[in-house]
């Protein structure tokens, strides 16, 4: 269970850490033109979904490991 948590805590600083990085002094125009459009929110669900299912799946690899050294 605390490996849940380092590893809950380590996806935090990461997400933390890579917003500083993802700030631009110029401007994208392809971020204008799907927010115009209306499809950054399909582009950001997206995002989303792929990076909850990564979560999930590392937390379930977690699990099974953690048993398996327990036997």
């Amino acid at each position: 269970m605390m490996r849940t948590f380092r590893l809950a805590g380590l996806f935090i600083l990461l997400f933390a850490s890579l917003e500083s990085f993802c700030q631009s002094a110029t401007e994208v125009e392809m971020a204008d033109v799907l927010r115009q459009d209306g499809k950054i929110y399909t582009v950001v669900a997206g995002v989303i979904v792929i990076l909850t299912a990564m979560i999930i799946l590392l937390i379930r690899v977690d699990r099974k490991l953690f048993r398996l050294e327990k036997k």
